[in-house]
């Protein structure tokens, strides 16, 4: 265990970052939030949680043993229930300039608008504007986000009522710990803070305030791209019955989530904790993806006692001391023998171990159908998922919880529009087990893939998929 850093030594080498974020006008709670984070980076910590340290967990309480409250309740709840969706995030690694909960998903629907349904649906049941609604907007979408809703849902009102802003904190130089320089691109010199930014926006931006002030005392906060992730009434009673201050939906992992996020509980005090791959040894990587062992997958989707996040923030000097991921770039991520950096992030997740008496619930995998690739994204377009009433996208009943495999060709399909090339036309995937496209296609309409699906085209021309099933295995030279 690394001792704590003589203060005289951490305000010293903290003061240049705080000179740089205080120019920038971010909040005091931005500021302490990335000294706690910068604290741990100087003293040595490497964030790092040793399988010795931790057990798995075991049994969990199932929603889907829940029942409804009754009506009344749920408008009750629901007037003291903030919804929060994480919508910073770009999309870059498909290719995209703007905010991914932009892109269409259904017909001409984008992820947003979907979003925007499900709350307008929640608030015609209770005839009133609840529960609230906030997006955690990033720089890069709040204007683009604003001009979308504003144009479409006026009547959620403009950014002034929904808008979270997500901050932003100063890269690390490897070499001396310093803020890192950047002169030719000094937007350069600053990175995301990850999405457990969001205790910080909310203590610094005065919304936890106001929302205390206003009589909502619930948050449930999940990502923008999780159209599963809806507002349920049934686990919001079971939330606020439960007297927890935080509580994380998780499922079970599969074969395709096992380098992800796990639920632990820490030996020391038998507080849950979430481990990301990023915070895993070498040696325990093993560990780490032995899905029987950690069986618990963290969906993003949480749930939070505001009143006892206010009370958290007044007991840690106004910030949740969450554990800091340390990923380590190059000051300009397009340019490899640029400097070494440090980017000091963290999960909000990880909060589960900030709270005494903190919980968790396991939901099925309806509840979790994020977008993070192009893959994802053709999987959700198809008829493997249904649009409900509600306006939630999630998996067909008929498949049992398993969402098709899909594996396309990453040089041709990694971006929306190499994508939007090879399926101009979304297949049928709801009888589809798995699909592996190598080499270009062309999906006309009605095209229909069944059980193990395999295409391998190893000549330049796009082999034509027509109307029809398609199901083994088909070769085109080589």
């Amino acid at each position: 265990m690394n001792q704590p850093l003589p203060s005289d030594r951490l305000e010293t080498s903290f003061a240049p970052f705080r000179d740089k974020m205080q120019a920038e006008g971010l909040s005091d709670s931005a500021i302490r939030a990335f000294r706690g984070s910068y604290a741990a980076l100087l003293a040595g910590e490497t964030g790092m949680i040793p399988e010795t340290s931790i057990r798995p967990v075991e049994n969990l309480p199932k929603a889907d043993a829940l029942t409804a409250p009754e009506a009344d309740r749920v408008s009750r709840l629901l007037k003291q229930t903030v919804l929060i969706k994480l919508n910073g995030g770009l999309g870059t690694g498909m290719g995209l300039e703007k905010a991914k909960s932009l892109l269409p998903v259904r017909g001409g629907d984008t992820f947003l608008d979907l979003i925007a349904r499900q709350i307008l649906r929640l608030r015609a049941q209770t005839g009133s504007d609840v529960p609230v609604f906030m997006l955690m907007n990033s720089f890069s979408t709040s204007a683009d986000t604003a001009a979308h809703l504003e144009a479409r849902f006026p009547q959620l009102g403009g950014r002034e009522v929904w808008e979270l802003m997500q901050n932003k904190v100063p890269k690390v130089l490897a070499s001396t710990l310093e803020p890192a320089p950047w002169p030719s691109n000094p937007e350069q010199e600053w990175c995301p803070p990850g999405h457990g930014d969001i205790y910080a926006c909310l203590a610094g931006s005065g919304w936890l305030e106001r929302l205390l002030a206003s009589g909502v005392r619930y948050a449930f906060v999940s990502n923008s791209d999780n159209l599963g992730a809806t507002l349920d009434p049934a686990i919001l009673a079971w939330f606020a019955d439960s007297g927890m201050p935080f509580a994380m939906e998780v499922t079970r992992r599969t074969e395709s989530d096992k380098k992800g996020g796990h639920l632990a509980m820490r030996l020391r005090d038998g507080r849950f904790l979430l481990r990301e791959s990023a915070q895993c040894l070498k040696d325990d990587e093993k560990h780490f993806q032995d899905i029987e062992r950690h069986r618990y997958f963290n969906t993003n989707n949480l749930w939070i006692d505001l009143q006892a996040l206010e009370a958290a923030l007044a007991a840690n000097d106004g910030l949740i001391p969450l554990p800091p991921i340390m990923n380590k770039k190059t000051v300009d991520p397009r340019d490899a023998s640029s400097p070494a950096v440090i980017q000091l992030e963290t999960a909000m997740g990880a909060a589960i171990e900030c709270f005494a008496g903190a919980g968790a619930i396991e939901v099925s995998r309806v509840r979790f159908a994020p977008v993070k690739t192009t893959s994802d994204l053709l999987a959700v377009r198809s008829d493997a998922y249904e649009l409900t009433e509600d306006f939630c996208l999630r998996l067909h009943p008929s498949r049992q919880g398993q969402p098709p495999h899909l594996h396309l060709d990453p040089k041709l399909c990694k971006l929306v529009d190499g994508l939007e090339k090879n399926f101009p036309h979304t297949p049928s995937l709801l009888h589809c087990r798995s699909l592996l496209i190598h080499g270009p296609v062309e999906c006309d309409e009605g095209v229909m893939f069944k059980g193990d699906a395999v295409i391998h085209n190893h000549t330049s021309s796009p082999v034509k998929l027509k109307a029809g099933t398609h199901e083994g295995t088909f070769s085109v030279g080589g």
